[in-house]
């Protein structure tokens, strides 16, 4: 389906707008909340279903696992608060733990949605740890602090965009199936302008095989780990999809036939880790080109903030979308 990528990178990017005013560093899987929302999306009905459908428009059945599983709520909320949090810790290898905290769920609870996405990548090109030094990460132009910067030459794929002032490298997974997207101002401080001129369509098209090519090249990037959640009923309210928040008008009657029934949780919690051997995510949801010749070698020092993609090459959806401003 052609849409589909559009269709994905920009519900990555509204959700990204909504939730950069919030926090510095920033890390979920659109992938992952799509998928909730659309199972979501089965049971609804008129102007709720429609909004559902505006916000998500495809499932990616191949990426999730998920289940309904009817849970006491009323007479038994922390038995079935537990039955949750275990089932996201064993979807996770263990990465996430209490995506529902004490007391997030009460007995009015009666819809929960929950799924997981898990993922462990291997560099193509793996980074020696030997070349791993400590060094400078520039948090703005006048503060900087001291982190673990693995190091390697390699020929990767690459693009100049000389009208924002940025580098987009790919780095492959083994396999070569997913990879990581790295965009990285050229000025310390030019993240700010290259998020906002991120559309879906520029993305698509920066990224496109046509437009990147293989150079050799002197890559730096930090090690690091990060993990964030948040509650999505806002966000989510902000791009359009108000009504399954709202009891006067959530219509869930495709999936039960109990009156007033609204989602009253969507949180998303996700995990990732990046070092020498490669990627571990895990995300859980409870609901003007220039062509440089090969022959020039490129410096690319991610050592300011940049964001991070993580994308199945053939369909380009993206699984999981990352801002990076303090390793």
């Amino acid at each position: 389906m052609h849409l589909f990528p559009e269709a994905t990178t920009r519900f990555t990017l509204e959700l990204f707008r909504q939730l950069r005013e919030s926090k510095d560093n920033i890390f979920y899987s659109p992938t992952s909340i799509m998928t909730a929302l659309a199972m979501l999306q089965l049971g609804a009905k008129g102007n709720t279903k429609q909004q559902i459908e505006k916000t998500y428009l495809e499932d990616i059945k191949k990426y999730y696992q998920a289940n309904m599983e009817s849970l006491d709520f009323v007479h038994d909320t922390e038995e079935s608060q537990k039955k949750i949090n275990s089932w996201m810790e064993r979807q996770t290898n263990g990465k996430i733990k209490g995506l529902f905290p004490a007391g997030s769920l009460s007995s009015s609870t009666i819809l929960v949605l929950v799924n997981a996405m898990y993922f462990k990548g291997q560099w193509n090109h793996k980074f020696d740890e030997k070349n791993t030094t400590e060094e400078k990460f520039w948090l703005n132009e006048n503060t900087s602090k001291s982190v673990p910067m693995m190091k390697q030459r390699n020929e990767f794929n690459f693009i100049f965009l000389e009208d924002v002032q940025a580098k987009i490298v790919e780095l492959p997974y083994i396999g070569k199936e997913l990879s990581m997207l790295i965009l990285l101002p050229v000025e310390i401080d030019g993240l700010k302008k290259l998020e906002e001129q991120l559309t879906a369509d520029k993305f698509l098209e920066w990224t496109s095989p046509e437009n990147m090519h293989m150079i050799e090249m002197y890559l730096s990037l930090p090690r690091f780990k990060l993990e964030e959640k948040y509650d999505l009923p806002g966000p989510l309210e902000h791009m359009g999809m108000v009504d399954a928040f709202n009891p006067q008008k959530a219509d869930f009657s495709g999936m039960s036939s109990t009156q007033g029934l609204m989602v009253s949780k969507v949180l998303h919690k996700s995990f990732v880790e990046v070092n020498e051997e490669g990627t571990e995510a895990a995300a859980a949801t409870g609901v003007a080109v220039n062509k440089l010749s090969a022959q020039m070698s490129e410096d690319v020092n991610c050592n300011h903030p940049f964001l991070f993609i993580i994308r199945h090459n053939r369909t380009k959806s993206i699984l999981f979308f990352g801002k990076m401003s303090s390793p």
